[in-house]
């Protein structure tokens, strides 16, 4: 994309993290931003930034550690943490519900989506009590794969509908975010 951060570009009128925000929100009590970097960047939204609790930039599984982490010192009532990627646009309204659910049914640990019969690791729903098992997995282990850490654990994962949009469409290129813009009519 050129550099800078993917989810502070423009689409349809706001940030693609606006976007991401404005459809998350209403799920969950609080948001937090993990970012690496000056905070600054994200003021305007209003909300905590936390930086990997893990050095070495080790990937998706430092950011969910992070939130685990965050939750565990700035909101110990909370169970369970979400996460999405900052650059999906289209997070499904209806996710935490549905990620819940699923857990519930199946009475799994972790929760997972999906969505054309392609998982989405990083989109899923964590207990923060599993925290310092990821950390040990982290430091000690050097894993960084989300599926080797995730399958150490009961897994169910939940298949969401890629009609009208493909609800964890990314904007990873430039192309990706010409086809965003077209998409966004469809995603309501």
């Amino acid at each position: 994309m050129g550099g800078g951060d993917k989810c502070l570009r423009r689409l349809g009128g706001s940030s693609i993290l606006a976007r991401v925000i404005e459809r998350l929100q209403p799920q969950a009590r609080r948001l937090v931003i993990n970012a690496n970097g000056d905070p600054a960047r994200f003021a305007a939204f209003g909300l905590p930034v936390a930086s990997d609790a893990v050095a070495d930039f080790p990937g998706p599984l430092a950011g969910v550690l992070t939130g685990m982490m965050w939750a565990r010192d700035h909101a110990p009532d909370v169970a369970d943490i979400v996460t999405v990627p900052t650059d999906g646009p289209f997070v499904p309204r209806d996710l935490v519900a549905r990620l819940v659910a699923a857990r519930d049914a199946a009475g799994a640990d972790l929760v997972q989506a999906a969505s054309g019969g392609q998982a989405h690791p990083v989109v899923g729903l964590w207990p923060v009590r599993l925290a310092d098992d990821l950390r040990r997995a982290l430091v000690d282990e050097s894993i960084r794969k989300v599926d080797v850490w995730t399958a150490r654990h009961r897994l169910v994962t939940v298949e969401f509908a890629t009609d009208p949009v493909d609800p964890f469409f990314n904007a990873n290129r430039p192309e990706d975010l010409a086809e965003a813009e077209r998409l966004l009519a469809r995603a309501g």
